[in-house]
Order: structure tokens, then C-alpha cells, then sequence
């Protein structure tokens, strides 16, 4: 039953009340690696809270090139596009699945409805929001502050610590998407790091080793 898996994720941070209402109006979602669960410029009208997997979060420029700005993990909803949906604006962001996840998607309608209603509701959001905001100035600092090979590494280490696998199943070429830059300059520079002994190439996926 979905109150019971409900139960067993989210029993400690939502009251039996809210549990059930989550569980009435709440649709459960299995989506596989790589498949996209929100778009820029579409509306929003539900929202996942997330059991298992991660998903990652993406900006884009005028060119079409994509920005991680952070990952959200079991447990995580996405407060930044709850303010969208809220203010009736469209998804400023591309939400994609980083691994095989199972979540439960809200309607918004009900969302907004928690905010005045459940106090663990409203402190759940706001816990996210300041959770977001912190990756997000993490993210800023990092393109200010840190050149090409750090970021590289501190991006391997986060999707390690994500996916609860220190084995990065991903191509050059997705990693530069991520990072905005070329995949020349990707494989240039996990071949120094290699060196360095901070990572292991391999055909088919990269070894974090500086964890």
C-alpha cells in the first residue's frame, strides 16, 4: 500500500494525517535512469517526493548548453520549482533522472493547500528550500572559485555520494553537458586526475577513489 510505503520514508518527518492525504491524492512513479521528469518552460502541476534514486537538477543558456545546479535525493522534493508552480510560472529548470528512481508525484493544487493546514508540511518545504539554496551557492562558488580539474573531481565525488556508488556509469561526453564544456577537455583532464591517483579509468566507467 502506498501510506505504508509513505509510512516508512517519510513517517518521521510528516504527522499520520498528512501521511494519508499524501497517500489519497499522491501517484507513484517508477522512472528509469536517464529519463526526463520536468522541462524548462513547462508547466508545473505535480511535484515527486523522492523514495529512492536521485535525480539531477539543469539550467540551460541560449545556446541549448545545460548547468547541473544540484542533485535531489531520497527524501528531497524540489522546493525552487515549488515557488514556480506556486506564483503559476512555468519550470525555469530540466529535472532528469540520474538513476533509476521511484517517487510519488503531488499535485501542486494539495501542496499549496499543506502550506496553511500541516506545520511539518510547511518546515519540510522550507528545509528544502534552505537545503537548495545552499547547493546552489555551492554551485556558484565553484564556477567562480575553482578551476576545471577541481570541478571535475568535486562533480565525480557528488554523484558517488548520490548514487551510493562510487562507480560513475557516464561518458565523457555527459559529463562535459554537466559541467558546460567540451569533451575534449573532460577526457584531458580525467586522464590527469587518473594520474594524480584520484580516479581509475576503465572502458565503461570511472572509479572515484578520492572520496
Amino acid at each position: 500500500m502506498l501510506l505504508d510505503t509513505l509510512t516508512e520514508h517519510y513517517g518521521f518527518v510528516f504527522e499520520a494525517p498528512l501521511l494519508k492525504e499524501i497517500a489519497q491524492y499522491g501517484q507513484l512513479k517508477k522512472v528509469a535512469a536517464g529519463m526526463q521528469l520536468m522541462d524548462i518552460g513547462a508547466p508545473i502541476t505535480q511535484m515527486p517526493l523522492l523514495l529512492s534514486g536521485a535525480i539531477k537538477i539543469l539550467r540551460e543558456d541560449e545556446k541549448g548548453d545545460e548547468l547541473l545546479l544540484y542533485f535531489i535525493e531520497r527524501g528531497d522534493t524540489c522546493a525552487m520549482s515549488f515557488s514556480c508552480c506556486m506564483g503559476g510560472a512555468k519550470s525555469e529548470i530540466r529535472a532528469v533522472a540520474e538513476t533509476d528512481s521511484e517517487m510519488i508525484m503531488v499535485p501542486v493544487s494539495q501542496m499549496e493547500k499543506w502550506m496553511f493546514t500541516y506545520k511539518s508540511w510547511q518546515q519540510f518545504i522550507l528545509d528544502s528550500y534552505q537545503a537548495r539554496m545552499k547547493e546552489l551557492l555551492q554551485t556558484v562558488d565553484t564556477l567562480a572559485f575553482l578551476r576545471m580539474d577541481d570541478r571535475l573531481l568535486k562533480h565525480l565525488q557528488d554523484k558517488a555520494k548520490v548514487t551510493g556508488d562510487d562507480h560513475i556509469h557516464a561518458t565523457h561526453q555527459e559529463i562535459a553537458y554537466d559541467l558546460h564544456t567540451s569533451r575534449v577537455v573532460i577526457s584531458r583532464l580525467l586522464k590527469k586526475l587518473e594520474n594524480e591517483g584520484k580516479i581509475s579509468l576503465h572502458r565503461n566507467d570511472i572509479t572515484v577513489i578520492d572520496l
